[in-house]
């Protein structure tokens, strides 16, 4: 852990300022409480929860969110703000990709993170594996793009992703019903890139 890099480290800070990165999260949080049955009784796992943009959108309609997340200093942003949030939390420090977390969820959702990790395979077995009978995933990320999305492509192993390949991920894990929505449009100066959406359960 003593040598690890925290690609965020310098963006924590102003991570929320983005209106775009804010305008994104309350889509694809709103797109979740429309397409899937929340309830006060859950407790959800923000993976690659960043400062909680996500979690601040869906705390109202569950019990807890457990924001992981490999970047301290993201989390230490999320644990700033968490008094704001209308549920309970709780953060993790871990990297997922190479680490195990023995717990588990009645949902795991996620914004704009699967393109860091690189084995997208193995990480949706692993979330189906965290997963009480029942429960759902909603991970949102870009569709295909052309490497363009990220002005610096550090630690970024897909740009984006092929709906269909996910799809197949996802079943081969053993999820169901895989579901994708159009979540939003990033516009930037130079390109608009779409977020999806995928829903699928246990």
């Amino acid at each position: 852990m003593e040598n690890k890099v925290d690609h965020f480290a310098h963006k924590s800070k102003s991570w929320d300022m983005s209106s775009r990165r804010v305008q994104n999260a309350k889509g694809i949080a709103g797109l979740i409480v429309k397409n899937i049955k929340l309830d006060k009784s859950m407790e959800l796992m923000d993976f690659g929860a960043g400062t909680g943009l996500l979690s601040y959108f869906v705390a109202p309609f569950v019990k807890k969110i457990v924001a992981v997340d490999n970047s301290p200093s993201m989390l230490v942003e999320f644990e700033n703000k968490c008094d704001e949030f209308s549920c309970e939390t709780e953060v993790i420090e871990k990297d997922l990709s190479t680490e195990t977390l023995d717990r588990n969820f009645d949902g795991i959702i996620s914004s704009m993170t699967i393109h860091h990790l690189e084995d997208t395979a193995a990480l949706l077995s692993k979330l189906y594996g965290m997963l009480n009978d029942g429960g759902f995933v909603a991970i949102a990320d870009l569709d295909s793009e052309d490497g363009s999305f990220h002005s610096d492509n550090t630690g970024v192993f897909h740009y984006g992703f092929d709906r269909h390949l996910l799809a197949e991920y996802a079943q081969e894990a053993g999820f169901k019903d895989v579901t994708f929505s159009l979540a939003s449009t990033i516009n930037k100066p130079h390109a608009d890139f779409t977020v999806f959406l995928m829903t699928a359960v246990k």
